[in-house]
């Protein structure tokens, strides 16, 4: 069985993160949702809900499982017994960034095999923090997250506001 590992800050989960996830699924024999703890970034959910909120949203996948690191990517895939990381493309910017990712990874860890899939069309556009002020202005994120994440962005904002 493949384990692969699906990395992110995932603040917030959006349905671009879960489509990525559903086709991964079904790729591997188990996907885990790699909730990076300390992206160097302003988030607006903590690490825990973050993992929550992949959870609750995956909870309908049986190989997908949710959970936080913290260091590198390749020691956490070693520790998880992964052996592919996947990422999602949605544009040439991505490429780039990801394409010197992956070569710093295949030196620190060859045996590594990283897999990237290209976002589905409708998820062209979607990012988290495009999201979030989408959502601090009151603008309706029907489709572009899941259900959970949609409740969970407006509550948030409610009380940070």
């Amino acid at each position: 069985m493949t384990t692969a590992l699906y990395p992110g800050s995932f603040d917030p989960l959006t349905s671009g993160h879960l489509d990525i996830v559903t086709r991964a699924s079904k790729l591997f024999g188990q996907l885990i949702i790699a909730v990076y703890d300390t992206p160097d970034k302003r988030l607006l959910f903590t690490t825990k809900e973050r993992v929550e909120l992949a959870q609750v949203a995956t909870a309908h996948l049986p190989n997908v499982k949710a959970t936080s690191y913290t260091g590198l990517t390749v020691d956490f895939a070693r520790k998880t017994g992964a052996n592919v990381i996947v990422r999602g493309l949605r544009m040439s910017s991505d490429f780039e960034h990801e394409f010197e990712m992956a070569l710093m990874n295949k030196k620190l860890a060859p045996d590594l095999e990283l897999v990237c899939l290209m976002s589905s069309l409708q998820y062209q556009f979607v990012s988290s923090s495009l999201l979030k002020e989408l959502a601090q202005l009151g603008a309706r994120l029907d489709g572009l997250v899941p259900a959970n994440v949609a409740t969970a962005l407006t509550q948030k904002l409610r009380t940070t506001c």
